[in-house]
């Protein structure tokens, strides 16, 4: 929460939308007043040139499969194809990393992919579990934040094997799972546009990229997906089969959001920022990722 020092700052000032990070460096006078006007106007253009994609406003998919009857064809074919999606992240993530332009872009990078292969946040504000999500039969996966270092590794924390055991209980063979020859053409592209822009070398593409896939990350398509996920398990009295894949990213993503803006911010009254080509940037992602809904939408009728 906001303290009354900084939003009395932002009042004063005509900088209210900014995060506490940003308003604490404007008042010690690291940061510029100029430029801070300059970044709510490219804010504001985000907004409306980025923000409005349909794939984090109305996505049609996500949208069906929350109030469906789904089928087990259904379920069994967009589990594979999000498996594909999954493991084909980490590479992205990999890449991320290695063309980090700084040693602490480099240590962020490696936070999320040491985190997604099974490494837990250490949460120091909130040792223990607190924080964390526990699903049936599954180990305590830590907090939603705070760092790896000094956090615990476990194989069934990867992000990818609880995603392998939901599949295992609707009887997916794991050789089904996460390879790029069980992508769909769709997949394949949204994951190769992950690998060209959210990992490239270039590091305004990346974090161009970065911010767009965290906003649709945040954008409540996770909480659709679980909702409709609760509705088949119920319908098909599937009392054990184990959501946690999907209820700990609702959790985790929602996490991020205000990490998301800070990093934005930070960037822009640090670096000599092209808008044009960051929008232009931000919604190329934001297409790779509705090509894979797209995709699902479309087979979906034809699974019985």
């Amino acid at each position: 929460m906001q303290s009354s020092r900084l939003s009395d700052f932002a009042e004063q000032h005509h900088v209210v939308g900014l995060t506490d990070a940003t308003l604490e460096n404007l008042d010690n006078g690291s940061y510029e007043l100029g430029r801070a006007e300059a970044f709510l106007r490219f804010q504001k253009r985000i907004n409306n040139e980025m923000l409005t994609h349909q794939v984090i406003t109305n996505n049609p998919y996500t949208h069906w499969f929350s109030n469906a009857e789904l089928n087990d064809a259904q379920v069994k074919y967009f589990i594979i194809q999000f498996s594909v999606f999954s493991n084909q992240f980490l590479v992205a993530q990999l890449q991320k990393m290695l063309n980090a332009d700084t040693i602490e872009e480099m240590r962020a990078s490696k936070e999320i992919l040491a985190n997604e292969l099974g490494v837990l946040f250490n949460d120091k504000k909130h040792p223990s579990s607190a924080g964390g999500i526990s699903g049936s039969g599954d180990r305590d996966l830590g907090g939603l934040e705070g760092s790896i270092e000094g956090g615990r590794f476990h194989f069934r924390a990867a992000h990818f094997e609880l995603l392998v055991r939901m599949a295992g209980k609707l009887g997916l063979d794991f050789r089904l799972l996460g390879k790029r020859g069980r992508g769909k053409p769709s997949t394949l592209f949204f994951c190769d546009e992950l690998i060209r822009l959210y990992g490239s070398e270039d590091y305004q593409t990346s974090t161009a990229a970065s911010y767009a896939v965290e906003n649709w990350a945040s954008a409540g398509f996770w909480d659709q997906l679980v909702s409709g996920l609760n509705r088949y398990k119920s319908s098909h009295h599937m009392e054990k089969l184990p959501l946690t894949f999907f209820s700990w990213h609702s959790q985790l993503e929602a996490n991020h959001a205000h990490h998301t803006q800070q990093e934005l911010e930070s960037y822009y009254f640090n670096f000599n920022v092209d808008e044009d080509a960051f929008i232009r940037i931000g919604n190329e992602m934001l297409d790779g990722v509705y090509a894979f809904w797209s995709g699902l939408d479309r087979d979906r009728d034809r699974l019985h």
